[in-house]
């Protein structure tokens, strides 16, 4: 009876759903717009800042002439961080991938957390700009080195998240399931896994921007394309307008994909009322 009321509780948080996404979406608006006008004030002070001061713009380019850049550099600028950012999709979904395997298998087999545990300590712990060069030297100058260069980055949180979440059910759910005859597998699948699905996401928003590093400090040590390959470039041309170019381009790619996080969040929750967005 008990599993029948709570089915019927998440019926209707499901039929609410529909209604939820758009004030979601007003409300996220609320929350970003402040910020938005604090970087519009940022870059009129720097603008102000280099002007009054006298700076070179070989030493700090002032935001009109990098913004002047990248209209005038679009075509290349546009390029490279299309092609940054598959490399970051496409090494995040393998870290989500990799994150959520181990987590669920870490909290399924508790003698598998006393054994692997460490290593995945350890690979945290290990300086990613270290390890670059060397999986350059052991998969070449392809796709293959940056994206497990990301996954090494970014399934960290995912993974510590995510057991978190899996063990931060209600134990009496947990003797409620198991006293009608559930399966371990059953509990894991229609209990904890949902049950995690907030710690899932709160732990994908991190990743998404651990991405993005390791995506930049991949074309670093060895690239011909993308978004760090130009920064690198522009760097050793003494061009600072087009480093700062590039530079602004990474951290808007980051924060979209940060804030495509929520709106995902936003739009899988009428589906999954467990997921309760950052936006609320």
């Amino acid at each position: 009876m008990a599993i029948s009321t709570d089915a019927k509780i998440a019926n209707k948080a499901r039929a609410r759903g529909g209604a939820e996404p758009g004030e979601a979406i007003r409300a996220w608006w609320s929350r970003a717009w402040p910020s938005i006008l604090v970087f519009i004030g940022a870059f009129v002070v720097w603008e102000l800042a280099v002007r009054l001061f006298g700076i070179s713009n070989f030493v700090l380019a002032k935001p009109s002439e990098f913004l002047a850049e990248i209209v005038e550099s679009r075509e290349s600028l546009l390029e490279a961080a299309w092609v940054t950012t598959q490399e970051i999709l496409y090494g995040f979904l393998l870290s989500v991938a990799a994150g959520v395997t181990i987590a669920v298998a870490v909290v399924r087999f508790s003698w598998l957390e006393r054994a692997v545990y460490p290593l995945i300590v350890l690979f945290q712990v290990v300086p990613k700009v270290a390890l670059a060069p060397i999986f350059i030297l052991w998969f070449g100058y392809g796709l293959a080195p940056k994206l497990t260069l990301i996954v090494v980055m970014a399934f960290f949180p995912i993974t510590l998240n995510q057991i978190v979440g899996l063990k931060a059910v209600d134990q009496d759910l947990l003797l409620l399931m198991r006293s009608v005859g559930s399966s371990r597998n059953q509990i894991l699948t229609r209990i904890q896994i949902p049950a995690s699905l907030p710690y899932l996401f709160a732990g994908m928003r991190i990743a998404i921007t651990l991405a993005v590093i390791g995506a930049v400090v991949a074309e670093f040590a060895g690239a011909e394309k993308g978004l760090g390959y130009l920064i690198q470039f522009a760097s050793t041309q003494l061009d600072t307008p087009l480093m700062f170019a590039a530079l602004t381009l990474v951290s808007v790619l980051g924060l979209v994909l940060y804030y495509g996080m929520s709106l995902v969040e936003i739009v899988l929750r009428g589906r999954f009322p467990h997921i309760r967005s950052e936006t609320e």
